[in-house]
């Protein structure tokens, strides 16, 4: 070891450590290093040896050297995402579950925030000049999303939208599953006069939640009670408010939304009718600032899940594997609390 003259310490060194290093202090071949921390071990490298070589990396601090991998594979190993919502409960959610399932293939993303169609393009074409892999596009909520000329370069994937000429692999939510398993925690529990409050017609999902709200209704013979309300806890408020007040008031209520929801609470404290004694409530979302606090059953969004699958379905198709156009549907889970008891 060459020692720093007059102090018989060790002089530092800057020497870049290699697989050869780590191949050496784990007891493997060098090209036992490159299939474990390539993640292309199992099946060929022992799960001794394997764990060996990881922890000889983390000791050396090795890190691979990107450059040539990228000169030997031809792939730069980015995956661009151009969206509307980088942080947040919602599109936050999406962006770190794409983020993590890249991180381990050996992925970055490369994340560029767009709002608005012309926006969108222009990002499309700044991370193709970054030659990235694979390209995401997440607007932040369920939409249309017609594809533009420069998407189809590389492979792609839609997040949370859909393409209405089928050409698109698209992950979406289940709305439709959704809407059902709303309204079937509502049946499941003895109810059947059920008022449902929807979103706005223009919105993707209203139409979707409300065809599982139908097909939950039809199960047991019960009739339709649909108004259309909107998604803020006003909205709520002011309809709930008709509901409770009116002849015929409902013992459950599917809302539009987890702030529907709270507004329909409100309406209820003010008319003295105790949830979930005599009005058991559903929402959706699984607001994190709402559902927890208001014991709200509801139906939560799997954005996480669904940025983990995009990311899964994206890296299949760059090592060659098709895409498949139409939509991968990933489960809205139930999440039951206390705003429903049984009739």
């Amino acid at each position: 070891m060459r020692t720093t003259p007059g102090t018989g310490r060790a002089a530092p060194t800057n020497r870049r450590i290699t697989s050869y290093d780590v191949a050496r202090a784990a007891g493997v071949s060098r090209s036992a290093v490159s299939l474990v921390l390539n993640g292309r071990a199992d099946g060929v490298i022992s799960a001794e040896n394997q764990h060996a070589v990881r922890a000889a990396a983390k000791r050396l601090g090795y890190r691979p050297n990107r450059v040539a991998r990228s000169l030997r594979d031809r792939r730069t190993h980015l995956l661009g995402v151009v969206t509307d919502v980088t942080s947040g409960p919602y599109g936050g959610g999406m962006i770190t579950g794409a983020t993590i399932r890249a991180a381990e293939s050996d992925h970055l993303l490369l994340v560029m925030d767009a709002r608005g169609r012309q926006q969108d393009e222009e990002a499309i074409g700044a991370l193709l000049a970054r030659q990235v892999d694979g390209l995401i596009i997440a607007p932040g909520s369920l939409c249309e999303w017609r594809l533009g000329e420069a998407f189809g370069q590389v492979p792609g994937i839609l997040l949370d939208a859909t393409d209405p000429d089928g050409r698109a692999t698209c992950v979406v939510s289940d709305e439709v599953g959704g809407g059902h398993a709303a309204t079937r925690l509502l049946l499941d529990a003895g109810h059947r006069d059920i008022a449902l409050l929807t979103g706005l017609p223009a919105q993707v999902a209203t139409g979707r939640r409300l065809a599982g709200h139908e097909l939950a209704m039809s199960e047991v013979g019960g009739a339709c009670r649909v108004i259309t309300c909107g998604w803020d806890i006003d909205d709520g408020l002011r309809e709930g408010a008709r509901l409770l007040d009116g002849p015929d008031r409902p013992t459950g209520i599917v809302c539009a939304n987890d702030r529907v929801a709270a507004g329909v609470m409100l309406a209820a404290a003010r008319a003295g009718v105790d949830v979930p004694g005599e009005l058991s409530v559903v929402g959706y979302d699984d607001d994190p600032s709402i559902a927890a606090q208001l014991d709200l059953s509801t139906i939560g969004l799997p954005h996480r899940a669904m940025g983990e699958r995009a990311v899964e379905l994206l890296l299949a198709a760059i090592a060659g594997q098709r895409l498949e156009p139409g939509e991968l549907l990933v489960p809205a889970p139930v999440v039951e609390r206390g705003s429903v008891r049984a009739r």
